[in-house]
């Protein structure tokens, strides 16, 4: 039995109600969907929350679910959906409560360790947090996940070509600040230098 097919045979039997069943695939799934959940949200307690509300919610969805289609992109479909809602709440909350304290109340960004070591480039790492949203799903989903483009279309629900042009502009601008680092980088050693 292939991946693919344990996927669909587990859907099948947790819709029949066997909750062990679900539990499999949650215990399938988890990690791909941590990962990728901590690395868009960052915050870990609310990474944590956001992927149990997926479960749940990928849960409540799978009568819906086509048996036709790959369970793991569909999953992340909703995955990169409960992202999206996430963050607008979180925008709404902190718009608001911005409007009540009127003052700067800043955000701690921390890191997961096995991200880090996938990425194995902290300055990378924070030029990716840096692109648009968009483009840090394009690359997260590509590049830390490994879906392919194909794959990529059908979870965020867009165009292939649209998913192309993400990879594509995100991959642009990576490389655009990879150029200015060195070039300030150079002018830093010479200054030195000449000293």
């Amino acid at each position: 039995m292939s991946e693919a097919e344990k996927y669909i045979k587990l859907v099948e039997l947790t819709r029949a109600g066997d909750y062990e069943a679900y539990g499999e695939l949650y215990e399938l799934t988890v990690m791909d969907v941590y990962r990728t959940v901590r690395f868009l949200i960052r915050d870990s307690s609310d990474a944590e929350d956001l992927v149990q509300e997926i479960y749940i919610q990928a849960y409540r969805s799978l009568e819906r679910f086509d048996s036709e289609r790959a369970f793991r992109p569909w999953l992340m479909g909703v995955t990169m959906r409960q992202v999206r809602s996430y963050r607008r709440r979180r925008l709404t909350q902190f718009r608001f409560s911005k409007r009540m304290e009127k003052s700067d109340t800043g955000l701690e960004y921390d890191f997961s360790g096995d991200l880090i070591n996938k990425l194995a480039n902290r300055p990378l790492l924070e030029q990716v947090h840096r692109l648009p949203y968009k483009l840090q799903q394009a690359i997260t989903l590509h590049y830390l996940n490994e879906y392919t483009q194909e794959e990529i279309s059908c979870i965020l629900d867009i165009p292939l070509g649209t998913v192309k042009s993400r990879i594509h502009a995100a991959l642009s601008k990576l490389r655009q600040n990879q150029k200015l680092d060195l070039c300030i980088r150079g002018k830093v050693e010479d200054l030195h230098e000449s000293r």
